[in-house]
Formats: C-alpha cells, structure tokens, sequence
C-alpha cells in the first residue's frame, strides 16, 4: 500500500489527523467495551480475588495490545510476532478464567475484539472468513461449555459470542476501508495535480518544438542550398545565408516570447488553467474575475497579469499547503488590480524564498524571467506594481497595473 508515505507528512490533506480519529475510535472502543464488560465482574467479590486479578490484568494487556496493532496496521506495518503471542495468550487468559467459572456474558468478549484486530492484517476475502468461522467457534465453545458445566440457559451461552463477532468485526473492517478509501483519494489528489502540471509541461514542449521544429527545418534547407551554390553562384548563396541569418533571429525572437508567456498567452487563458490546476490538486479555488476589464487592458499589462497567475499558481503547487484560493480581477483607478490569496502559507524560515509562501522577500526565479521579483521589475516598467505579503497561513500576491 501506499498509505504509509502519506500519514506523517500529509501536505495538509488531514489524513494525519484522520488517521489519529480512527486509532482513537477503534482503540477507544475496545478499552471501553472491555473495561466496562469485564470491570464488573472483576470488582464482585464473589468471584476469588486472585482469579479476578488474573482476569483484570490479561484484559488490561488485551487492551494495550490491540491499541499497538491497531497502530501498526494504520501504519501500514506488519505485525511482530511478539505482539502477536502476546495478544494470544492474554486474550486466551482473559477469556479462559470467566469461561470456566460459567460467566457466559464476558468470556467471548476479549477473542472477539482481539480476532477484529488480528483479521485487519489479512486481504478482505480471508479476513472475513476468518470472521465467518469464529461465528461458528465461539458459539460452539460456548453451547460445548454450557451443556458440560449442565448450564440450562444454553443459548446465552451461544448468542453473546455470536454478537460480538458481528459487533466488532464489521466495524473494525469498515473503519480500515474507510481509511483505504481516504488514502487512495489523497494518492489520486495528487496525481491529479501532477498530471495537470505535466499536461502545461507537455503543451509547453509542444509549442517549443513548433517554432523550433519549423525554423530549423527550413534553415537546414537553406543552408544546403547555400552549400551548394557557394561556388557556382556566390551572391545567391550569400543571399540565401542572410535569409538563414533572419530565420535565426525570428525563431530566437519567438523562443524568447514563448519563454516569457507572450505567445498565446491571455490573462483570461492563464485563470483558467490556474483554477483547473488547483481544483486537480484539491485547492478549493474562487475565480472572481470581471472578463470585460481584462479585455481592455493594453496587451503588455494584460500579458503581465497572465504571468504573475502562471507563477502564483506554480508556487502554491509546489511550496505550500493551501486548501483555497482566490484569484480576483478588480478596477483599480485607471487601471487592474489583481489579487492572488491562499491559505497555504508555511512559517518563515532561514533560507527560504518568498514564493514559499513564507512571506516578503526576494523570490527566486529572478535571473530566468520568471519569478516574482522579475515580474515585479517588468511591471514597474510598464507602470504597474506587483507585491506578495505572508500573514499567519495566509500569502497574498498583489499586482497593479495601468490601463
């Protein structure tokens, strides 16, 4: 299973804490059915004190071994073999004692809580057979028990074993597949955001290899062509490498735009993908954009905006822990204001970088044009602003732009 790489560092999913729940429940409930079932019988002096401090200490180790595998199986660890000896043998003794002084009530009690643990670490098809034939078992020990001790309500002696069985096992198993389930959707949660990066990756590469794929096919034409015309006719050969010369430049030129976000790259385009990005991810994502004050933005600022979303989104994916997110579009004088928040902020250590999520500072990505601190040097150059603040869990990226 994959579980075990997910619970102690959960990236804010919550399966830490819901991991925790379970062990509670499940653990939980087997102390308090036990220590309440069997704590009564204990404390009646009727019963000889030394059998009832056997019972009371095998059912107190009961307890405490089946809280330790219930952890390890959430943990997805194995179960040793001493904790498994262990849980044998005191869950034998603390059976055993209240069967053979005819307490019909108690005994079937801790096998059945312990069995529910142990089947927890079998596939699903065996674990409930397990429980299928200790439906048999306990109600026969119980009935064989009863008819040799001349019990005469002898189906007590055989339903109570049966109802534990159906009490603790279901419900052991169901919360295990609820947790299963939880964790399969944090694994799916992730691939989903990976999957959506990989995806602006691959339409990313596949631009790269249109602008590359076609201008350097033709300069590979032409320079085979000035090749062969070097000699028998110098001036058309010197023409056609002026025109390799320009094919050069323009695919550099388009390279650089495309690097930069300028080719195909819309501001209305770049919230889109951000908001089907994050929903991939599990970011609850508030788009709250008016599409007419982007439209009329001068292509250079709108270009801008569209950037600092491709960059505010890629930081949240990668460096925080956000489970919502705001991305809004307002007036702001003449111009836009556009607002970026998230609540996945991580507190601010030595060494990182304001696209961390950690507050102010200096972002990095500044020497490839693509990190907050070049962006905000390239809106300063066309009159905007661009800021990015850390408060609490909170990272807020501000830009301004004129219109």
């Amino acid at each position: 299973m994959s579980t075990a790489r997910t619970v102690d560092d959960d990236g804010g999913s919550g399966l830490a804490s819901f991991r925790r729940n379970i062990w509670w429940v499940l653990a939980g409930t087997v102390a308090c059915v036990l220590g309440f079932a069997v704590g009564d019988w204990v404390l009646d002096p009727a019963v000889p004190a030394g059998l009832r401090a056997l019972t009371g200490l095998s059912t107190a180790a009961t307890i405490v071994t089946c809280g330790v595998l219930l952890g390890r199986r959430i943990r997805d660890e194995a179960p040793s073999t001493g904790w498994l000896v262990t849980a044998y043998c005191v869950t034998g003794v603390a059976a055993a004692v209240p069967l053979a002084l005819g307490n019909f009530g108690i005994w079937s009690i801790p096998p059945a809580a312990t069995l529910s643990v142990l089947v927890m670490f079998l596939p699903a098809r065996r674990a409930w057979a397990v429980l299928g034939a200790a439906l048999l078992v306990l109600p026969t020990l119980g009935l064989i028990t009863a008819l040799a001790m001349g019990e005469p309500d002898v189906w007590h002696a055989v339903w109570m074993p049966a109802l534990m069985v159906l009490a603790f096992g279901p419900a052991m198993l169901g919360m295990l597949r609820g947790w299963q389930v939880a964790a399969r959707l944090d694994d799916a949660r992730r691939l989903a955001g990976q999957l959506a990066v990989a995806d602006e990756r691959l339409r990313f590469a596949a631009d790269l290899h249109d602008i590359q794929g076609h201008h350097l096919q033709v300069i590979a034409l032409k320079s085979e062509l000035a090749a062969r015309l070097a000699e028998a006719d110098p001036a058309r050969a010197a023409a056609t490498m002026r025109e390799v010369q320009q094919l050069a430049g323009d695919a550099l030129r388009e390279t650089r735009a495309l690097v930069q976000g300028y080719r195909r790259t819309t501001l209305d385009a770049e919230i889109a993908n951000a908001s089907k990005v994050l929903t991939a991810a599990g970011v609850e994502v508030r788009a709250d954009v008016d599409t007419g004050l982007a439209a009329a933005l001068p292509e250079a600022p709108r270009s801008l905006l569209g950037l600092v979303v491709r960059e505010a989104t890629t930081n949240l994916l990668r460096h925080s822990r956000a489970t919502r997110a705001a991305i809004v579009l307002l007036p702001d004088g003449a111009g836009a204001r556009l607002v970026i928040d998230n609540d996945g902020a991580r507190p601010a250590r030595p060494g990182d970088d304001a696209h961390r999520g950690g507050g102010p500072g200096r972002a990095s990505g500044a020497s490839d044009g693509t990190g907050l601190v070049s962006l905000a040097e390239r809106l300063d150059a066309v009159g905007g602003h661009l800021s990015w603040t850390g408060d609490d869990d909170r990272f807020v990226v501000t830009a301004t732009v004129s219109g």
